[in-house]
């Protein structure tokens, strides 16, 4: 099923197996092997030059169409799908773009195709994945903080990991209103910008409820918003807040100038998201455009930053 680059972490991105229970993609006829004549039956096959693979056609007696095993395959048409890995890997490993385009000798607006196709399913891929695993007994979460096209826009990531293990249950990016010395700049140039962090956090808690063990131990820093929050939605759980240190130049400012950080798990994931997200760089010129796209791209991250960790 795989091409010359392919991969079982990105078999969600290459097309349909052959080997898959035969049925027609457009009346949906099911192919009964012994009278295939009268149902669906071979048609040739052709020889698709993308990935070096050659591909069965077959026919359907009823409704008179011919299909293969890619026909209604999310890279149906691609001509370049042997890259499609090679596009991921780039972007997650602080890539840009523009600059993944020039690597691979791709035009622009074909990695924004490849890179859209494969967030389109990438958060739903990153909660199954999660899944697999049983109920975490001890969690960290707390907000990352971006902005959208300029400072005067900023943006919030509120993150969930798994204690220890590092690993991302999930998230949620949401639009948050400015502070500090750019705030007046900002009210007064793009108006008052409302504060969409508490609806994002308790939707990432209505999320986790079937990850988290409702007696867990949850651990955040010390914003006062968090508490009514987390009584809510884990109302046996047992909350601690700690306090924040200062940031270190170290981990683009996320890790903290502490002898011990007790969310060192939180704050290191956070860092890796820095460090391999071009968008999320402290000091660059790739901002985020759309904030749908931030969180697809943290999606991709996250999926490929889980399947790491569980392979060593």
């Amino acid at each position: 099923m795989c091409g010359p680059s392919g991969s079982r972490m990105w078999a969600w991105l290459l097309p349909f197996s052959e080997g898959m229970k035969l049925k027609c993609p457009y009346c949906q006829l099911q192919r009964d092997p012994k009278n295939a004549s009268r149902t669906i039956r071979r048609w040739g096959s052709y020889f698709r030059r993308s990935d070096g693979q050659r591909l069965t056609r077959f026919w359907c007696f009823r409704c008179g169409k011919s299909f293969s095993a890619s026909t209604k395959s999310p890279l149906f048409s691609q001509k370049k799908r042997h890259l499609n890995k090679r596009v991921i890997d780039l972007l997650t490993a602080g890539v840009s773009q523009r600059e993944a385009a020039r690597v691979l000798g791709l035009n622009p607006k074909t990695v924004v195709r490849k890179f859209r196709l494969g967030m389109r399913e990438a958060k739903a891929k990153l909660q199954a994945w999660n899944r697999k695993f049983p109920l975490c007994e001890e969690v960290e979460f707390d907000d990352l903080e971006t902005f959208e096209h300029t400072k005067c826009k900023p943006l919030s990531v509120t993150l969930m990991v798994e204690y220890k293990t590092r690993r991302i249950l999930g998230f949620e990016v949401s639009q948050m209103p400015a502070k500090g010395r750019i705030a007046h700049l900002a009210r007064k140039k793009y108006g008052k910008r409302p504060d969409h962090r508490p609806s994002a956090r308790r939707r990432l808690f209505s999320e986790m409820k079937e990850l988290v063990s409702e007696k867990a131990l949850i651990r955040s820093d010390s914003n006062p918003h968090y508490v009514q929050d987390v009584r809510r939605f884990f109302p046996k759980a047992r909350h601690e807040t700690v306090l924040g240190g200062r940031a270190a130049v170290v981990g683009q400012g996320e890790l903290k100038k502490l002898k011990w950080d007790p969310i060192f798990s939180l704050n290191h994931t956070c860092a890796m998201l820095r460090a391999h997200i071009n968008r999320l760089f402290r000091k660059t010129w790739c901002t985020t455009k759309k904030p749908d796209q931030l969180a697809g791209h943290i999606a991709l991250y996250a999926l490929l930053h889980n399947r790491r960790l569980a392979t060593g």
